[in-house]
């Protein structure tokens, strides 16, 4: 697949939820694209609309939720299709490989199954063939003895094993994208990096479209080529990895950036106050009540992403806040 080749068009995305305190707008209006063979982070801290962002692309959203906008996946408008066409694209042209695999997996079927059933689902395929696949697959994502561990159940595999598994269901019809949302949140730090590679080894050898979600600018650091960072529903800022981590452009990426443990540095600098209720977002921009740049000026309209540099910004200052720095 060509680097060129635009796997995933997001535009002008919206998701409402209908809550008894009255519509909570989750997503407010995200672009984003996704190449072939790249992988490309999305940041942002809980309740940013990172997961719900993809889990609306996927059709995977409660019906309290109202999507708006377009998701156009290698030439097909996944908005408002129909469950029959969703449930057609999921696991063939896209799959996730979602936080916690221990929910994510069926724990009284035995894991060899679960793979096979993905790959039956959209391939015409016999119960034998299926299952070498599946044994296959475990070991492309690094299991060891796969033909025995196929044969086993869930709760007989280790937290990081469990996440090789998910893995393998997602790359099992070799999809065209593949999003990980928060694929080492409950991992130790060893085994974190040992899933990184696991997904870098994937994209490497399938020439997978990679989407990060995830809160950890660490890990971003290591494997992607570009971010996304979002906040209050929306994306604020979107460059490539070296000039976010050089030159962030948007106060709320910079308090990102501050917060991490420095070496030679004793206290975290944190971001000051709260992240904005969401159902009742303020006037401009969402960060204004905890940027230390903001003006009256950032209040009077919702800022739209703008080039500065090479980078997109959603800051109306953003030049003045890149030369105070």
């Amino acid at each position: 697949m060509s680097m060129k080749e635009k796997v995933l068009e997001v535009r002008d995305l919206r998701v409402t939820f209908n809550t008894p305190l009255g519509p909570l707008a989750a997503v407010r209006g995200v672009d984003l694209d996704v190449y072939g063979g790249e992988m490309v982070a999305v940041v942002g801290e809980s309740g940013s609309g990172k997961s719900v962002s993809f889990l609306a692309a996927m059709g995977l959203l409660p019906r309290t939720a109202t999507v708006e906008g377009s998701v156009v996946l290698q030439g097909e408008q996944l908005v408002g299709a129909a469950p029959k066409k969703l449930r057609s694209v999921r696991g063939r042209l896209m799959s996730m490989i979602f936080q916690d695999p221990l929910s994510a997996l069926n724990p009284v079927h035995k894991i060899g199954a679960q793979i096979s059933e993905m790959l039956r689902a959209h391939q015409s395929m016999s119960e034998k063939a299926a299952l070498a696949r599946a044994v296959d697959l475990l070991e492309i994502v690094g299991i060891p003895q796969p033909g025995d561990r196929a044969q086993q159940y869930p709760h007989e595999f280790s937290g990081g094993m469990r996440q090789r598994v998910v893995i393998a269901m997602a790359i099992a019809n070799s999809p065209k994208l593949l999003i990980a949302d928060e694929p080492t949140t409950a991992l130790d730090v060893t085994v974190q990096a040992q899933i990184l590679e696991v997904i870098q080894r994937v994209q490497a050898q399938f020439g997978t479209a990679v989407v990060l979600i995830t809160h950890d600018l660490g890990v971003v650091a290591r494997v992607c080529e570009r971010v996304n960072v979002m906040y209050a529903g929306r994306v604020v800022e979107r460059a490539n990895i070296m000039d976010v981590f050089d030159q962030p452009t948007h106060p709320y990426t910079r308090g990102l950036l501050a917060s991490l443990p420095q070496t030679g540095v004793e206290r975290l600098v944190p971001i000051n106050g709260f992240p904005p209720n969401m159902l009742k977002p303020p006037s401009g921009c969402a960060f204004r009540p905890r940027c230390t740049h903001a003006t009256d000026a950032c209040g009077a309209s919702l800022p739209e992403l703008q080039p500065v540099g090479d980078s997109m910004s959603a800051c109306i200052r953003a030049r003045e806040v890149m030369a105070k720095a």
